[in-house]
């Protein structure tokens, strides 16, 4: 984020999108207040950034909140947290120049001062620079790492993946297929399944919202799940438990049906349960924050998805809102499933 200074950039000033509450359940827009704020001064090692695009992410949730997470929670009044693709407007590092097209941390603004060390520098014309804040960015890496590192997906096995449709499900799903393994999509309606068997080349994808979603998905696998990708939990964990072969693994991403609860949920304890499985079928749950992973894995990530995607292995789809104003909704929407793959906010053209 910007440095401190006591001096700005020529009076330029950034529109910024803060934290204006805390959320109790789903968030609403009025959570989110818009403001300016004044640049400082680019300093020795920094650079003026306009942002261009914008990621939109289920983790933003947990960050709005002040309950125990992995990284700190957004203050009240501090610029909403995620990743970004800018243009260099002015430098004072010799490693960037005027025009570059920078990944960088600068969250909902338009403009950020940021240090060079902290920026990778994209490529615009070998692929969209969209891509750095999905299949080639921390989704992508994401599904790469928690995949290949904890699920271990072996040729002719089963992996079944929630939320298949996001930008960190359908990168499970090609990459479990590039290994050889058998891939089952779970997704909401038909749309976004017949992507995944149509566009992306899935084995097979269920809709969570069919009535009788839990005896489809045991039709689609009946040799049982040796790999579930979770991204959901809630209802979708229910199905897909049962039928975890032995010896199956579970790297545990994501639990987007239960972000916006505020209550426990309600019946009787299964836990004993939920232990009981994995004692008997000896299951390997790991929870997994994509970080953990980086100074091992993603320079080989970088390598194996930039060729993936360049030969049409790995595809992916894209979901933009045109506008910063218009990111608190399209926010909202995402937590509710209303995008349809990588959610990104063009700040500016």
């Amino acid at each position: 984020m910007s440095a401190p200074s006591n001096q700005t950039t020529g009076g330029l000033e950034s529109t910024r999108i803060v934290l204006a509450s805390r959320p109790v359940g789903a968030p609403t827009a009025a959570n989110f207040r818009t403001d300016t704020a004044p640049l400082p001064a680019v300093a020795d090692g920094q650079a003026l950034v306009r942002i261009k695009y914008l990621s939109l992410d289920p983790y933003m949730r947990g960050r709005m909140s002040e309950a125990e997470s992995y990284a700190e929670p957004v203050a009240v009044g501090d610029v909403m947290v995620g990743a970004t693709v800018g243009e260099v407007l002015e430098s004072r590092d010799p490693s960037l120049t005027e025009g570059d097209v920078v990944l960088s941390y600068s969250g909902w603004q338009t403009h950020d001062v940021v240090s060079a060390s902290q920026v990778r520098k994209l490529d615009p014309d070998a692929v969209p620079a969209s891509t750095a804040l999905g299949v080639l960015g921390m989704p992508g890496f994401t599904a790469y790492s928690g995949l290949l590192r904890i699920g271990q997906p072996r040729a002719g096995e089963t992996v079944v993946v929630a939320a298949a449709s996001g930008p960190v499900g359908s990168a499970v799903g090609q990459i479990a297929k590039v290994k050889g393994a058998r891939a089952v999509g779970i997704a909401g309606g038909p749309k976004k399944c017949a992507h995944l068997l149509d566009d992306l080349g899935f084995d097979a994808a269920i809709d969570h919202r069919a009535p009788d979603f839990a005896d489809r998905l045991a039709e689609a696998v009946p040799d049982g799940i040796d790999v579930y990708f979770e991204n959901v939990g809630g209802a979708v964990a229910d199905a897909v438990f049962p039928l975890l072969n032995t010896y199956a693994r579970v790297p545990v991403c994501g639990l987007i049906a239960t972000y916006n609860a505020t209550d426990k949920p309600e019946g009787p304890d299964r836990w004993p349960a939920f232990y009981g499985r994995v004692l008997i079928k000896s299951l390997t749950l790991r929870g997994f924050i994509q970080t953990e992973f980086a100074r091992e894995m993603f320079p080989d990530f970088l390598r194996d998805m930039t060729t993936w995607v360049a030969d049409g292995t790995v595809r992916y789809q894209e979901d933009f809102t045109d506008g910063l104003a218009n990111a608190p909704e399209a926010f909202i929407g995402l937590l509710e499933g209303r995008n349809f793959g990588k959610l990104v906010v063009r700040v500016a053209e």
